[in-house]
This record gives structure tokens, C-alpha cells and sequence, in this order.
């Protein structure tokens, strides 16, 4: 599976963004998808999963009830619509796919994007 990450960029406090995650060689649906994000200096990060079919979805603390996870299996794309962003939100956020369990741990994942930079200035 070949995953590319797009969406990001420089925005100022309180802005959205909506990123996306396109795939190619496998259809996704067969995975678990999730964003995780690191901070310059910082250990990568679990933000959002979302099951295969897109019924459950995932989040964390952080980001709870201001990011959405979304898919389109049809489309082969996973998605992330960040809303009312702040300087925490400042990294590089890479989307994953995998079959494992436990949706919030990097080794769940087998595949992985690129990588897509959001910064958002205050």
C-alpha cells in the first residue's frame, strides 16, 4: 500500500484545515486508518482512527470534539478536518493504515504516508 498524505500548511489560531490521505495499491477498506502527528522534538503522536467500515471512530484527548476522521473507501481515502487549531497543533502529521488492535499504538500500523506539515501561528 502506497499512501500519500496532502492538506497541510500554515495557518493562523482558531482556522481549519482538512487533510487527506489518498491510497494506492490495496484497497484501503481491508485496513484500520489513523493520523498520528509529531512535534519538532517530540515523540509521533496517535490523533484519529477510524475503523474499517468508518462506523468507529477514534480520538485523541487532544483533539477530541475539534478533529474529524472520515473515509471514502470508495475514493481509497481517509481524511482529517481539523477545526479551531492552536499552536499544539503545530507538526507533522502522517496518516497509517493496519490491521492491528490497538488503534492508538504506531506498531498497529503497517503502512505509512509521507508525512504532510500543518503550523498554525498564533
Amino acid at each position: 500500500v502506497q499512501l500519500q498524505a496532502s492538506g497541510g500548511g500554515l495557518v493562523q489560531a482558531g482556522d481549519s484545515l482538512r487533510l487527506s490521505c489518498a491510497a494506492s495499491g490495496r484497497f484501503l477498506s481491508r485496513y484500520v486508518s489513523g493520523w498520528f502527528r509529531q512535534a519538532p522534538g517530540k515523540e509521533r503522536e496517535f490523533v484519529a482512527a477510524i475503523g474499517r467500515s468508518g462506523v468507529s471512530t477514534y480520538y485523541a484527548d487532544s483533539v477530541r470534539g475539534r478533529f474529524t476522521i472520515s473515509r471514502d473507501n470508495a475514493k481509497n481515502a481517509v481524511y482529517l478536518q481539523m477545526n479551531s487549531l492552536n499552536s499544539k497543533d503545530t507538526a507533522v502529521y502522517y496518516c497509517g493504515v493496519g490491521a492491528g488492535a490497538m488503534v492508538d499504538r504506531r506498531t498497529s500500523y503497517d503502512y505509512w504516508g509521507q508525512g504532510t506539515e500543518v503550523t498554525v501561528s498564533s
